[in-house]
């Protein structure tokens, strides 16, 4: 009996296609400033940033090089922060804001307080955060 006969003809169907849509994101970039917040363990470690610029309706999450794998599993929580905040609708500064209320924070990981910094552009936030 060749493998041709021995396939289930249910698994040599052509199957149809259906796309469905994901979860609600953010523009993940943006040619604006942007403004961001820090993201420390509770050690105080950068593992990460929360970006975001309005105009563009766009947000995101960049993570330093060189993380500790629970750092980086950590950063879970704020990308589910991420996307929470637009399943709300939230304008991308407006979850700054919110955050930066201590909504959020956990044991392995908090907002660092203060007011979001800003820089020119998504590119110059990637340079600042592959240099620490």
């Amino acid at each position: 009996m060749s493998r041709e006969q021995r396939v289930n003809p249910r698994f040599a169907e052509d199957l149809p296609f259906n796309e469905v849509s994901g979860p609600p994101r953010y523009n993940r970039t943006t040619s604006g400033p942007v403004q961001y917040v820090s993201i420390t363990n509770a050690s105080g470690v950068a593992i990460g940033y929360i970006w975001a610029n309005d105009k563009d309706e766009a947000a995101g999450w960049l993570t330093p090089p060189g993380l500790h794998p629970d750092d980086i599993n950590a950063g879970a929580l704020w990308l589910r922060r991420l996307r929470d905040a637009k399943a709300r609708d939230l304008a991308p500064t407006a979850l700054l804001a919110e955050l930066l209320q201590g909504d959020g924070d956990d044991e392995r990981s908090h907002v660092v307080a203060g007011s979001p910094s800003e820089v020119a552009s998504l590119e110059a936030l990637r340079d600042l955060v592959a240099k620490s």
